[in-house]
Order: C-alpha cells, then sequence, then structure tokens
C-alpha cells in the first residue's frame, strides 16, 4: 500500500499502530489534523481482513458527519480496491436503493454513524443478524466528539448492542486529535471491555500536554482587534489575496452576516453551515477547493477533518469554544512541505478578544481539556430499552440488562427507569416480556420511529426553497416576527424575499432580493458557557498575562483599556464582591458557568433570586452585609448543591419525558454543576468593596 501510494515510508504513527492493531489490540491513535490517521488503523485491519478472510461487512467505519463520510469514501474505496474488497456508505442521505445494493452485496468496509447502524438494528427491512455478524472491528474517528456528549453513550450502547450480536468481542480503534485525558477515553472507549481486553494508546506524533510553562509554541499566531463584522470583512479582504483563507466563526448567524460583507467588497466567498443544504454546502466547499483566491467561511462544520484542499490560512474571528477545537482548526494549515501552521484571530469586542488571549495563554502551557462524558444519561437508558424492544420486538424482563454486557448505566441500575417506562405505557408487559406501548407509538412512533434514534432535540427550522432548490434551514422567529414592507432572509451568503410560507409542511419559498435580509437561528439544549480554567486564563489576562503570540497594536491599545476598566472586576489576591453605583451587588469569581451556576444554589440565602448569572460573576442580594458573605461562604463550604433546574430546561434534554420527573432534573442539574470550580472559588479569598 505505501508503495501504491508512492509515500516513502509510513509515518511515526503508522508505524507504531501496526503491531497492536494486528494483534487486535483495542487502541486510542493520537495525532494532529493531517496526521495520518485513517491509514493508520485502516491499513492493519485490512491486513488482518486479507491474512484470516474475513467475510461479509466486518469492518465498520464511524463518524460523527455526514460530510466526514462522504469525504472519506473515495479514499477507503482506493483501500479496500488494491485487495479486490469494497467499501460502502450507509447514512441518511443515502438512497433506498444504494441501500438495497448494499445488503445484497454486503461491502467489507462500511462507514456509517451511529445512528444509521441503530437503524440497521431496529429496521424491519434488514436482516441485522445475518448482515452484522461478521463484524470483527469498529473505527470511530473523531472520538473526542462523541465521547463529550450524549451522541458517546449512545454510540457505546450500541456498540454493547452489536458485540452480542456477533457473538464475540468486537476490536475498537478511535482515532483523534490531542485531548487531556487519552488514557481516560480509551478506557471509556472500550465499554464493558474495559480492563478485559488489552488496550494501548498510541500517540507518537503528539508532545504530552500538561507543560504549564509558558513558552512560544509552533506555528505563526496572530491577534488583532478589529472591533466589528464590517472591519473583519475588510481585513479578511485586504490580507493575503492570492490565497486561499478557512475562517471560523462561532455562529451560523456570524457565518451569514460575514460572508455577505466580503461578498460587497469583490472577495470570492463560499459558505458552510449546518442549516445550509446539503448540496448548498457541497457546492460550496467542491468550489473553494479548486479556487486558489478564496475565501470560504464556515462554523465549525468545517473543522473535523473534511478536506477542502490545501489551505494557505486560518482566520478566526473571536475565540473558538475550547484549546481542542483550536488545535484543529490551526492544524488545518501547514501541511505543505516549507509551509508553517497560522491563524490570525479578529476580535470583534473585548470579551472576544479577552477569550482569544486567555485560550492562546492556555495552548502555549500544552494545555487541552479533558474529553468528560456527560454524567448521568439517564434519558439515554430510556431510549436504549426502547431500540431495543424494537430490535427484537420483544424482550424478557429479567434478561434485558444482559444487552449491554453489564455496561453501566444500562445495567441493574437501570431498573427504576424501566418500571417507569412500563407503569407510563412506553412499554407493555406480558407473561415476563417488554415490548413497545402505546405512549412510545404516539410520542416517537413517526416515520418508522426515526426520532428514536437520534438523541439531540433540533430547535424546529423551516425549510427554505428558490423554486425547487433548496438553499437551507431557518428559524421560524423570522418569519412570524412583525416587519415593515417584505420578510427578507439572508441565507446562503444571499438576500431573499420571502413569497410564500407554508405553515403545515413547514417550507417557506423565497426570490433574490437585493439587499435587507437577516439570518437568526434559535439555540437549544444544555446551557455550557464557558469553563472554570478558560475563565481563569481571561482573568489571568486581565491582570497583565499576555499570551505568547504576536499582538497587533490595535489589541495590544484594546487589551490596556481593558486592564484599566477591570479594577473593580478582578484582583490577584482572591476574588471580589461590589456593589456598583446603581446599587447592584456582584461577585467576581471568574469560575466559569458552570461553577457560578453551582454557587448560585448553594448560595440560595444570598444570591438575587432574579438571577442572571454568567461566566465571570453572580449577582447576589442589594441588601447583603461584609458579615453575611463570610458566614454564607464559610457555610457553602461544607454543602455544595447542584444547580437549581428550571422545568422548561428539560426540553432540551430529549427523551426526558421518558423518565421519573425527579430522575429527569437529576440528570440535568448534575450537567449543570462544576463542583471542584465552585469548591476552588469557596477556598479563595474574598474582597468586598463599598459594602457596609
Amino acid at each position: 500500500m505505501v508503495n501504491s501510494l508512492q509515500w516513502p515510508g509510513l509515518r511515526p504513527l503508522q508505524d507504531a499502530a501496526v503491531r497492536p492493531l494486528l494483534d487486535g489490540e483495542d487502541a486510542l491513535l493520537l495525532a494532529p489534523t493531517a496526521g495520518g490517521k485513517t491509514e493508520a488503523a485502516v491499513f492493519p485491519l485490512l491486513s488482518q481482513m486479507a491474512k484470516k478472510n474475513w467475510s461479509g461487512s466486518s469492518v465498520l467505519y464511524v463518524c460523527p458527519l455526514k460530510a466526514l463520510l462522504n469525504n472519506l469514501l473515495p479514499r477507503l474505496e482506493t483501500y479496500t480496491g488494491w485487495l479486490g474488497r469494497r467499501a460502502a456508505l450507509w447514512h441518511g442521505d443515502v438512497t433506498m436503493g444504494r441501500r438495497r445494493r448494499i445488503l445484497r452485496e454486503r461491502p467489507d468496509v462500511l462507514l456509517t454513524t451511529p445512528e444509521s447502524l441503530e437503524s440497521i438494528l431496529v429496521s424491519a427491512a434488514v436482516d441485522h443478524d445475518e448482515f452484522l455478524r461478521g463484524v470483527r472491528a469498529v473505527v470511530v474517528d473523531e472520538v473526542h466528539a462523541f465521547a463529550g456528549d450524549d451522541r458517546g453513550w449512545h454510540l457505546l450502547a450500541v456498540l454493547e448492542r452489536l458485540s452480542r450480536l456477533t457473538g464475540h468481542p468486537v476490536q475498537r480503534v478511535g482515532l483523534s486529535a490531542t485531548v487531556g485525558n487519552p488514557e481516560a477515553l480509551l478506557h471509556w472507549l472500550q465499554g464493558s471491555g474495559r480492563g478485559k481486553r488489552a488496550a494501548r494508546v498510541v500517540a507518537p506524533d503528539v508532545v504530552p500536554a500538561g507543560d504549564t510553562s509558558v513558552r512560544k509554541p509552533a506555528g505563526d499566531v496572530e491577534l488583532d482587534y478589529v472591533g466589528s463584522v464590517h472591519n473583519a470583512a475588510k481585513v479578511i479582504a485586504a490580507l493575503h489575496r492570492g490565497e486561499k483563507r478557512l475562517v471560523f466563526c462561532e455562529s451560523r448567524a456570524l457565518v451569514e452576516e460575514l460572508g455577505q460583507r466580503l461578498r460587497a467588497l469583490d472577495v470570492t466567498t463560499f459558505l458552510s453551515h449546518a442549516s445550509l443544504s446539503v448540496d448548498e454546502r457541497r457546492r460550496a466547499e467542491e468550489a473553494f477547493a479548486q479556487e486558489r483566491d478564496c475565501v470560504i467561511v464556515a462554523t465549525s462544520t468545517l473543522e473535523l477533518g473534511i478536506d477542502v484542499g490545501d489551505l494557505d490560512r486560518v482566520i478566526q474571528v473571536d475565540a473558538p469554544r475550547s484549546v481542542a477545537a483550536f488545535l484543529q482548526r490551526i492544524g488545518r494549515t501547514g501541511r505543505r512541505p516549507g509551509s508553517n501552521r497560522n491563524c490570525l484571530f479578529l476580535a470583534l469586542d473585548g470579551d472576544g478578544l479577552l477569550q482569544a488571549a486567555g485560550l492562546l495563554r492556555l495552548w502555549a502551557q500544552g494545555w487541552v481539556e479533558e474529553v468528560v462524558p456527560p454524567p448521568e444519561p439517564r434519558h439515554i437508558v430510556a431510549q436504549q430499552m426502547l431500540a431495543l424492544c424494537l430490535q427484537q420486538h420483544r424482550v424478557g424482563d429479567q434478561v434485558w440488562r444482559q444487552e449491554w454486557n453489564g455496561l453501566a448505566p444500562f445495567d441493574r441500575t437501570a431498573e427504576v427507569i424501566v418500571r417507569h417506562l412500563v407503569d407510563q405505557g412506553y412499554l407493555d408487559s406480558d407473561s415476563g416480556m417488554l415490548f413497545v406501548g402505546p405512549a412510545a407509538e404516539a410520542r416517537f412512533g413517526r416515520r418508522h420511529f426515526m426520532d428514536l434514534l437520534a438523541v439531540f432535540t433540533a430547535p424546529p427550522q423551516f425549510t427554505v426553497l428558490s423554486g425547487r432548490t433548496e438553499i437551507g434551514r431557518t428559524d421560524p422567529a423570522l418569519l412570524t416576527a412583525k416587519v415593515p414592507g417584505p420578510r427578507l432572509l439572508l441565507l446562503g451568503g444571499r438576500n431573499w424575499r420571502v413569497t410564500y410560507i407554508d405553515w403545515k409542511r413547514q417550507r417557506c419559498f423565497v426570490e433574490p432580493a437585493e439587499a435587507g435580509g437577516k439570518a437568526l437561528w434559535m439555540t437549544g439544549g444544555v446551557p455550557q458557557g464557558r469553563s472554570c480554567r478558560m475563565v481563569r486564563a481571561m482573568r489571568d489576562v486581565l491582570l497583565g498575562a499576555d499570551p505568547p503570540v504576536a499582538l497587533t497594536g490595535r489589541a495590544v491599545k484594546r487589551l490596556t483599556d481593558l486592564r484599566e476598566d477591570s479594577g473593580l472586576l478582578v484582583h490577584p489576591g482572591g476574588t471580589l464582591v461590589v456593589r456598583d453605583g446603581d446599587g447592584e451587588v456582584r461577585w467576581w469569581t471568574w469560575a466559569g458557568f458552570r461553577a457560578n451556576a453551582t454557587l448560585v444554589s448553594t448560595l440560595s440565602g444570598l444570591a438575587d433570586p432574579v438571577q442572571r448569572h454568567d461566566d465571570a460573576s453572580i449577582r447576589l442580594r442589594p441588601d447583603v452585609t461584609r458579615e453575611m458573605v463570610r458566614d454564607a461562604v464559610v457555610d457553602a463550604t461544607e454543602r455544595l448543591c447542584l444547580p437549581d433546574v428550571d422545568e422548561k430546561a428539560l426540553d432540551g434534554l430529549k427523551f426526558s419525558a421518558a423518565l421519573p420527573p425527579r430522575l429527569a432534573v437529576a440528570t440535568l442539574a448534575a450537567r449543570l454543576a462544576d463542583l471542584p470550580g465552585a469548591r476552588a472559588v469557596l477556598a479563595e479569598p474574598v474582597r468586598m468593596a463599598y459594602l457596609t
């Protein structure tokens, strides 16, 4: 294979992965973006396939994004073709005709998503016992993206059911960029095999994280302050002409606004985000790959390994959500011999500048976030019980827990959830057997239970069509708000006038317009905010610490202004409680969103009941005194409480309705909490200004 690719040899990761994968070990392969992880996993498994004459669909390649699977298919078709084997694609966009062909011809490598894998297990049109019995190994690409949310728990549960079906252990190989806790991530990926099967982290190309000394890291990174989207567009248009630039934004609306402004400046611009149609995104990404002097503006959809050709520059507007995300993004550049990895940060406001500076300090220290699965996924237990009953039609009420091989929380501890499912009619019980009940049919039965297979609730969106061409999707709030004159949308970087709204089918028909369009998408799910470590790094910047990267004159001036204005917000000796001129009292904890939510609940007698805490502070009652603060802090140190949960927030926790209410609330409260962060704040000295 190396000769066919005309490589001089294997990369260090690929060489190091050969022995453990040939030996059948579970493994986590770590390397930066474009580090050859796919080949490191696939080449040894194909060698085993040929040597041991594996038959049928023996290797599954699982990805979090359909676009990433589409991108990988040609490579895997080439590699399998060298051995006279085949690879094929199975996900939600694959036609029924292609699926029927796959079922007839049984590809050796099947590229899929966890949701599509479960759809195979529950589909009445697929003999899943016959189709999946020969699976020997599963490659999980971008495994960190799964492990950090509920899709990871769903994936683990489906893999356990798969291993029951095959009747033998299935080798698990995870691929990831740098993470802060690789051993823990590998153990998580092993599921019920943890401690039973050999496992190894393979990471010869990765510098171990955790060096807290600030150093000049590899890569050409610059931090600029531009102050507005208009100015960001002018800078992008003026810099690096003749080069291919990938611009990351943190919201779809910002992608749309920046894309429109760049086009107005005669910059060849393409857009990519999750609310654009598949065809619209594919056209943009293919055109961008073929151009030379152009820009593509994207959300994190282009963060995870999708190939858009040879890049010259990465530009980041404001700051990404994590150091890990930044590593993925800067890893898009520097692939040509003699070129360097690079990233230009363009901060739109003071908060964006502060987070970018804090993030770059953490990056320079070699720190990367740990990937921590969301705690207490009880709602996924409920989903899995219903899916298992769809798969097997009837399940013994004393043996269901065996289907997950003892993996918590899909074990005996789930009995209270199963009882609730029976009591509420989600499951029926007869003669010692469980099967899907009328409540599950009513709530999840549409489209052959397809809604049951996705673990996230997506906010409702209307499909936008120009003639018969789908442009993408927009938030219904843009279609219901009162507006003077024509209703105008901004989508795909273009302006559209709404001509007709089909409310029943959730469709919106448009025609081109000159200007004035707006873009909007509501976000759902559990609020996250910034982490304690990220917010503390921002605090360090306010206290005078600079990141070891190039700072423009504008960035230096704005940071100076921010520091001068922060006298009553930060102090090197501890946290600050401050009463401002309007009588509002805020405790500047700099602890992150979840730690502050924990403190608000714990300090319920001291916190203002009309509370809007943020990443950096919480609001206290206006009548608090120094003594009240001191006494409350001492008392809180002994008894931390989980955050209070608004019942409306449960809507973002899919399948919460299938749980006992107290368990649904407890699940969300555990996910909103940061007990170590709150405990660290309570252990620090508290300084008080303008309090009696």
